[in-house]
């Protein structure tokens, strides 16, 4: 393979790496970002609700915490995502396809 053909793959390679390191960084990002507010709306919802009905706290504990966990679970589902993305990049293995029509 020639060297020019060697140095536009590693440019390629090196675009798709890059752009999907902004793309998990942005897919992270948004995850925590989006995990907070709800915890943050959620805790107050539920102070409100205790303040107003004090008998009811051990009920709307109980549903604090399941949509607590529903709430982790959407923000571990991003970071897996993310994850695939950094070790496993699809991208990277549909340039390879096209590797050796660029080299002939």
């Amino acid at each position: 393979m020639d060297v020019n053909v060697q140095m536009q793959v590693a440019q390629m390679i090196a675009s798709i790496q890059n752009s999907t390191m902004l793309a998990v960084a942005i897919l992270i990002g948004s995850g925590a970002l989006g995990t907070a507010i709800g915890f943050a709306i959620l805790g107050g919802k539920f102070l409100e609700g205790a303040a107003r009905q004090p008998e009811m706290i051990p009920q709307l504990q109980v549903k604090l915490f399941i949509v607590a966990g529903l709430l982790d679970a959407v923000a571990m589902i991003g970071v897996a995502i993310a994850l695939l993305f950094t070790f496993a990049n699809p991208f990277i293995k549909g340039l390879l396809v096209y590797l050796p029509t660029i080299a002939s």
